[in-house]
This record gives C-alpha cells, sequence and structure tokens, in this order.
C-alpha cells in the first residue's frame, strides 16, 4: 500500500538511507567491540522492516525508469547483476575482514548505498513513466488481495512462487550440507556450489535479456525444467556434475524469477502494482522462515541429497499445479463465452 500511495523515488530515498544507518550502526558497534547476540538480531529485525517497503517500491519502480517495452530485459539484467555480485562480492568481504577487520567491512557497506541515494538524484525525473500516487482510501489492502485473486495470471504465478519460494530456493540451507556430507568437501566445495549457480544465473540472464519470450505461458515450463534440474543435481554422484548441473540451475532459477517478476508487472494495473510485488516479495522473501526450517531438518536428519530432491519436487509440483489451474480458467473462460 505504501509503494502505491507515495513517489516510489522519495520513499527509496529514505529505505536505502536507513539501510546504510543500519550497516553503519552493525559496524560501529563491532569495531567498538561492544557487540552483542540481541543486538544483531534487532538490527536484523529492523533491516527485515524496511526491505519490506523497499522491495516492493524498487521492484514496481522498474517500470517506471522503462516503461513497459524494456521491463523485461531490465528486471532481467537486474537479477543478473544481483547474483553475479554474489560471485565476486564475498571475495572483497573477505579481503576486507582479513585486512581491516569485520566491523570496517560493516562500515564500508554502509557507505556503498551513497552509489544508490547518487543514482536516485542523478535521474532525469521528467524522462520517469511517473505513476501519480493513490489518495488515502479505506480497505486499499483488502482492494489488493481482491484484486490479485480476480486476476488468473496474477494468481497463479504468485502461487507458484509461494510454492517454489518456500521449498526450491534454500539454496543456502542444502549446500553447505551438501557439500560437506555428500561431497565430503569443506568450505571451499561450498563456494565452489556457489560460484557454479551464480555462473549460471549470470548466463541464464544474458540470454533471457537478448532473446524475446515464446507465446503462450513459458512461466510452466521453466517452472518445470527448474525442478528437474534441481531434483537431477540431487542425484549426481561427483563433485564435477554436481557443479555442471548447479550451473544450469543457477540459469533456469534466474529465467523463473525474472519472468515471473515481469509477469506481475505486466499484467497488473498501475495503481495495484506496488501491492502486487508486495506480494511478489512475501512469497520470494517471505517463505524462507518456514520452508528453511523444513527443508533443513530433512536434510539433516535423512540426507541432503533428499532435501534437495525436495526443492526440486515442488517446483515440478508448483509447475504441474498452475498447468492445471490454467486449464481450469481456461474452460471457465470458454463456458461463459
Amino acid at each position: 500500500v505504501i509503494a502505491d500511495r507515495f513517489n516510489k523515488r522519495k520513499v527509496l530515498y529514505i529505505t536505502q538511507s536507513m539501510f546504510a544507518l543500519l550497516a553503519l550502526l552493525l559496524g560501529i558497534l563491532a569495531l567498538f567491540h561492544i557487540i552483542q547476540l540481541w543486538e544483531i538480531f534487532a538490527i536484523s529485525v529492523l533491516i527485515g522492516l524496511v526491505q519490506i517497503v523497499d522491495n516492493p517500491t524498487r521492484q514496481s519502480f522498474v517500470m517506471e525508469m522503462t516503461g513497459p517495452d524494456q521491463l523485461r530485459n531490465a528486471v532481467t539484467l537486474n537479477s543478473t547483476m544481483v547474483n553475479l555480485a554474489r560471485v565476486i562480492g564475498p571475495s572483497f568481504g573477505g579481503i576486507l575482514i582479513a585486512t581491516v577487520g569485520v566491523g570496517m567491512c560493516f562500515v564500508v557497506n554502509s557507505l556503498t548505498f551513497g552509489a544508490v541515494l547518487i543514482a536516485l538524484f542523478l535521474m532525469h525525473v521528467h524522462e520517469l513513466h511517473t505513476v501519480p500516487p493513490r489518495k488515502r482510501e479505506k480497505g486499499q489492502l483488502k482492494a489488493g488481495f481482491k484484486y490479485i485473486l480476480s486476476e488468473p495470471n496474477l494468481k497463479i504465478t504468485l502461487l507458484m512462487m509461494f510454492i517454489i519460494g518456500t521449498f526450491a530456493y534454500e539454496f543456502p540451507v542444502v549446500f553447505p550440507l551438501f557439500a560437506t556430507h555428500v561431497l565430503h568437501g569443506n568450505a571451499g566445495t561450498y563456494s565452489s556450489m556457489m560460484i557454479a549457480t551464480g555462473i549460471g544465473a549470470v548466463l541464464g540472464g544474458l540470454y533471457t535479456a537478448s532473446h524475446s519470450p515464446r507465446t503462450g505461458n513459458p512461466l510452466i515450463l521453466i517452472a518445470l525444467m527448474f525442478g528437474l534440474s534441481i531434483l537431477v543435481t540431487s542425484f549426481m554422484p561427483s563433485r564435477i556434475l554436481v557443479l555442471f548441473f548447479l550451473v544450469v540451475v543457477g540459469a533456469l532459477s534466474v529465467l523463473f524469477i525474472a519472468l515471473g517478476n515481469s509477469t506481475l508487472q505486466l499484467t497488473s494495473t498501475s495503481e495495484m502494482r506496488g501491492r502486487v510485488m508486495a506480494l511478489w516479495t512475501v512469497a520470494f522473501l517471505g517463505t524462507t522462515p518456514i520452508g528453511g526450517p523444513i527443508v533443513g531438518y530433512i536434510s539433516d536428519h535423512t540426507n541432503p541429497r533428499i532435501g534437495l530432491a525436495v526443492g526440486g519436487l515442488s517446483a515440478i509440483a508448483a509447475g504441474l499445479i498452475a498447468k492445471s489451474m490454467y486449464k481450469s480458467s481456461s474452460s471457465v473462460a470458454t463456458e461463459h463465452a
């Protein structure tokens, strides 16, 4: 509702500044060696509260920057950069921790938000496809839910993301156990798994940005392929084969996120886009506290292969459920016609 009711660029000024201040606070506490566990938890909660405003605002702001014609490419390239940063960033973090310490690493992190603020400031406001903010009205939250439930494309895409976000995107939970218990490796093995996934994500993002989607609903096909790639990876007998298929997993992961994100933005109306993307954020990020412990428990008490396979099966199930729902929607539409 906040993303729909206020100027998105101004909201991002506030959220990014708060991210910077929280990172700086964490850095200062660490530098002066007064950091305690409860303080880390408290700052994490505050970061989460800022994130729930920042994420849907930032996601829906992409449309205002690019317009509908370039939206899919913009979303894909953004996902590509995020994954490229996940490959490169830990190296810089490791160097900072080894040379200047953990506290200074967080201070440097806080300074990086300055780049975002400068970018927002340098934007040519007259070139933005700005959507007038919605006025305050009663029942705006309820109206958002009703709108999503009334639109099959929105409803089905979000349901797929809820299922896949809960079980399939739990790589940080499964990979450490997979690296040590299955591949009999160490932290380096885990790092190589994350790098392989990141490389695949970059390649998948570049491919998506340079190719227009085919007609029909490719999101279901990508969900099925994504699930199958995870399932195949879980059964691979050697480290080399695991890393190879993780590149495929990473590529399909970005394809699904980019296509799902752009489908929601292009399908939703401008006055509802913030609320739609807020639910996308919940489905993608908010499901982690539910799926993480479940997948972690399965991996810990059975086998990490099974934990990874559960994620693959969930994506396949999401694709099949979505296909069934689209068939039902088409049948209803035909009957009405």
